[in-house]
């Protein structure tokens, strides 16, 4: 009797047991959504992006090349001059006397040369009849070329008075923007030294002076020796910049050379390069980040940047396999090209790698893999049936 109620609760316990099996495994839960991307390799032009500063592509300093008191500064501070244009008036009423005097010497020296000229004429058929001696008509001819010599003297006496008279003009040497006056009217300039009066300069174009790292030329040269790359220009390089405020600038510009020589302070080599500056919103001195277009890899594998997982041992990312089952595979990814970084080791092409869900796949799960929409207006560069996303900085 006392055995047929323990087996009733047995049986009744087992029941229950059963049933909150069926009912777990009922109310498990779907495998996780996860976005991934099929990488596939493609062409891919290689940016490497360097500090620059910017520089005028011409520099003037204007002096004052004659000595006297500034009478008048022509120009507007801070504007545009043309080439041979007025900047500033020096006092030339010295200079202007100097001339008149060496002029005054010209013309004496002309009258001379003439008198010298008629007394040869005359001599000349009176020494055939011997009406004159030899010695006189020598005197005569002597005569002649002194004062044609003196006539010579005399002119480049007057040059130099109108050099010195036309210093006192002074004018832009070259088109650009002038700086503020650095002297003012009623200031002595040119006292035994050449005074600077002003600075123009030439910004358009504007030049970009870049630092690369010797040891990155050598890594870009040997690439391109291997054939890893190809030259992405036959000529010139095309360059991009970024300015101060982390805006593209719109111009594109071209590399103009490399230097031939490392700094040994730096370990860089310096290169320069030419941008348009119509509007003149770049002005000399600013510092700014150049995009250099320098090779082409044939077949690179890109993913999106939210897609390689970084930590202290590597970069990685996950894979979904296909039995749909997450797992971790090591990469290397040093260079980018704009929102994606390209993956130099690590994978082959054709992999399906998570882009978004990276909380609920983790290695070993299972998930519901779905294609990446990727985010508005922007796709991933050599993924499969993705367009290339736009250029944007990335380290």
């Amino acid at each position: 009797m006392r055995f047929v109620p323990r087996c009733t609760a047995v049986a009744i316990i087992t029941l229950l047991s059963a049933c909150g099996d069926k009912a777990a495994t009922n109310s498990a839960p779907p495998p996780a959504t996860v976005s991934v991307i099929t990488v596939a390799p493609a062409a891919v032009t290689l940016k490497t992006e360097l500090p620059g500063r910017t520089e005028a592509s011409r520099i003037a300093q204007v002096r004052a090349r004659t000595a006297g008191i500034v009478l008048q500064r022509v120009y507007k501070e801070g504007g545009e001059v043309k080439a041979g244009e007025v900047l500033f008036r020096i006092d030339p009423a010295q200079f202007q006397a100097s001339f008149d005097s060496a002029q005054a010497a010209v013309a004496k020296a002309e009258a001379n040369l003439a008198q010298a000229d008629l007394k040869v004429k005359r001599y000349k058929p009176l020494i055939a009849a011997q009406a004159v001696s030899q010695q006189e008509y020598d005197d005569a001819l002597t005569a002649q070329k002194q004062a044609a010599a003196d006539l010579a003297t005399t002119k480049a006496t007057r040059t130099t008075a109108g050099l010195t008279l036309g210093y006192a003009t002074v004018t832009s040497p070259i088109s650009g923007r002038v700086s503020r006056a650095l002297v003012t009217e009623g200031a002595l300039v040119g006292q035994g030294e050449a005074t600077p009066m002003a600075t123009v300069q030439q910004l358009d174009p504007i030049y970009v002076t870049i630092t690369q790292s010797s040891t990155e030329v050598l890594k870009l040269q040997r690439a391109l020796a291997d054939g890893k790359l190809k030259r992405a220009g036959k000529d010139q390089v095309r360059v991009t910049l970024v300015t101060e405020d982390g805006q593209p600038y719109q111009q594109a510009g071209k590399l103009l050379f490399s230097d031939v020589s490392v700094d040994e302070s730096t370990g860089s080599v310096s290169m320069r390069a030419e941008f348009p500056n119509p509007d003149r919103v770049l002005l000399p001195g600013m510092y700014v980040r150049a995009r250099l277009e320098q090779g082409v890899s044939e077949a690179a594998i890109t993913v999106p940047q939210q897609a390689i997982v970084r930590t202290n041992e590597g970069a990685t990312v996950l894979i979904v396999g296909a039995d749909n089952k997450v797992l971790s595979q090591p990469v290397t990814a040093n260079a980018n090209d704009g929102n994606n970084w390209i993956v130099s080791a690590g994978l082959k092409g054709g992999e399906r790698i998570v882009v978004e869900g990276f909380q609920k796949a983790k290695p070993g799960a299972v998930v519901n893999p779905q294609p990446w929409k990727g985010p508005v207006g922007a796709a991933p560069a050599g993924a499969a049936g993705a367009a290339v996303a736009p250029a944007a900085s990335a380290k």
